[in-house]
């Protein structure tokens, strides 16, 4: 048997988990069925996810569930603006001891977990979101000169509302670059709306039973790194990063004229790291094409900084990556 078969056989041995967690968190976040898979690829592929919509619509009763079905310890910021760092990373605690020595113990923050909502995150003023930047970047928190080491994994859920933008400090780029996809939640159709509220004001919610652990979910972090992806595609993702930029060779009209800055190369990481997710939840041992189309908007529309004219004229980022889609052929 050859690593690949090997490493075959092992994907189908998690498939039933993987396809059993999907079928738990669709029952109890219906109609968003992308969300949830989007989900799951930023965990699988080490990621973050920034989730943008309106109050109400069940963005945290997501994260929470999520948690529990992974059985992974779980903690929520309520970002405000009187928010402060030590709020989040943790502080140092003066003790007195009974024979009138003094000791400093540290009191980690809420950061210390596995799967972190930052709520309303925008909501905080800029030093207080910028003490998360390390912690998603490097899974560590430098504080007194002592650096600590998070407990894998780490996924950090963050939420903004895009409608009352009043008193909101909005992330720069630099901390939007470090999300692996910002994903737009939206009003359930008439359909799926009469589901969620049959579902959520009758009778008693079950008890979540935790379908995957601490273990199975680092394997499959560790397994993604091998999946395979052509030469083509990867160049078809550095191609599709380039004609997001203005100056590009391959860049659309209306990229030239309504974008001022292009996504960085860590966009063309999180849609091939993503892809590979994608890859192993639909069984799959190799990357496609759909799957770079399916999840080239989501790793790059909150990467893509518009011009004034952008602004000006509405135009959402995600039919500009359409366009450059179509402009290299994907």
């Amino acid at each position: 048997m050859t690593d690949l078969d090997a490493l075959e056989t092992e994907i189908d041995g998690l498939r039933q988990s993987l396809s059993t967690l999907r079928k738990a968190l669709d029952k109890h976040f219906i109609g968003q069925r992308e969300t949830t898979e989007l989900l799951l690829c930023a965990l699988l592929a080490r990621g973050h996810a920034l989730l943008e919509g309106a109050p109400g619509l069940g963005k945290t009763t997501l994260v929470r569930t999520l948690s529990k079905l992974l059985d992974l310890a779980y903690s929520r910021i309520q970002f405000t603006p009187d928010l402060m760092p030590a709020d989040v990373l943790g502080t140092r605690v003066l003790h007195f001891e009974t024979d009138g020595e003094r000791t400093f113990s540290f009191e980690p923050g809420p950061v210390f977990t596995q799967v972190l909502l930052a709520d309303e995150i925008n909501r905080a003023t800029p030093r207080a979101q910028s003490a998360l930047l390390e912690a998603m970047q490097e899974s560590q928190v430098t504080l007194f000169g002592e650096t600590r080491a998070l407990e894998e994994p780490f996924l950090v859920i963050a939420t903004q509302n895009p409608i009352e933008m009043e008193g909101t400090y909005p992330l720069p780029e630099a901390q939007l670059d470090r999300f692996l996809f910002k994903i737009e939640l939206s009003m359930p159709e008439r359909k799926t709306l009469t589901s969620i509220l049959e579902a959520t004001t009758s009778g008693s919610e079950n008890a979540l039973e935790p379908l995957l652990d601490q273990g199975r979910i680092l394997r499959l972090q560790a397994i993604l790194r091998e999946v395979p992806v052509s030469s083509q595609i990867v160049d078809g993702v550095s191609r599709l990063v380039l004609a997001t930029h203005p100056s590009g060779e391959e860049a659309p009209d209306r990229v030239r004229s309504l974008v001022r800055y292009g996504a960085s190369p860590r966009g063309g990481q999180s849609i091939l790291l993503a892809a590979k997710a994608r890859a192993i939840l639909a069984g799959r041992l190799h990357v496609a094409e759909e799957d770079i189309q399916a999840l080239a908007a989501p790793a790059l529309r909150h990467r893509l900084v518009l011009s004034y004219e952008g602004e000006a004229s509405g135009v959402h980022p995600d039919e500009l990556v359409a366009d450059a889609l179509q402009a290299v052929g994907l």
